[in-house]
């Protein structure tokens, strides 16, 4: 991947970003993680980058498993399917694919659940509303799970609405996107630290939502999730 930082939309956006994340932690707030965006080829072309976004997670945006998420107020509410990384080291930014694999403790499900409230045209606007970013569910921990493994079905209201056999297709591999996010943050003057969890990109196109939908992901071996929408 290249150099997002070289980029200066990607440097103004994230430096407004990380900016309001401060101000969240410093108000009381407890961080989660990090997640990735945008990191297709296609979108990456539709931007004009050559790397996919970085925002932030944190704690107030967890829904468990099984919960209801109101979507009263949201533009475009998406669900999305993704891998959760769980990190168990500290990554310095530069390290190798290495390093970013040996930092990787294990894998679980993820949804994320966004509004996607802006144009797709402008990478610094979609930075600086941290990726459209609203909630995000977490399923169960699986150390040494494989995801060449793993594979997908996604079902709303009971259908099978989307399916994926190789889980990284979309997204690129894990070791390569944990990498690209700890160079990220290091360049914006932050860290991905043990503890920290990143959520990889959507598997299959984002879903469509709407009021009194459920939408259940299983993802095997990693475990599944399911959440309602009101």
């Amino acid at each position: 991947m290249s150099n997002a930082w070289d980029d200066p939309r990607i440097r103004r956006g994230m430096t407004e970003q990380l900016a309001k994340r401060r101000a969240r932690i410093a108000g009381g707030e407890a961080p989660l993680g990090w997640k990735v965006g945008f990191g297709a080829p296609a979108a990456m072309e539709k931007l004009k980058i050559g790397a996919p976004l970085v925002g932030f997670l944190m704690q107030r945006a967890l829904v468990a498993s099984g919960g209801t998420a109101s979507l009263a107020g949201w533009i475009k509410p998406v669900a999305e399917p993704e891998i959760a990384v769980h990190v168990g080291r500290d990554l310095a930014g530069g390290g190798d694919r290495a390093a970013a694999a040996a930092a990787i403790a294990a894998l679980g499900p993820a949804i994320e659940l966004a509004d996607a409230d802006l144009p797709f045209e402008d990478p610094e606007a979609i930075l600086k509303g941290n990726i459209f970013q609203r909630h995000v569910l977490l399923g169960p921990v699986s150390e040494g799970a494989d995801p060449a493994e793993a594979k997908l079905t996604v079902l709303v209201d009971g259908e099978e609405v989307a399916t994926a056999d190789d889980v990284t297709a979309a997204t690129g591999d894990l070791d390569g996107l944990v990498k690209h996010v700890a160079k990220t943050l290091k360049a914006a003057g932050a860290e991905l630290q043990r503890g920290d969890m990143v959520i990889c990109g959507s598997i299959v196109p984002a879903l469509d939502i709407a009021p009194g939908a459920t939408v259940e992901v299983r993802l095997p071996p990693l475990g599944s999730l399911v959440v309602n929408f009101e």
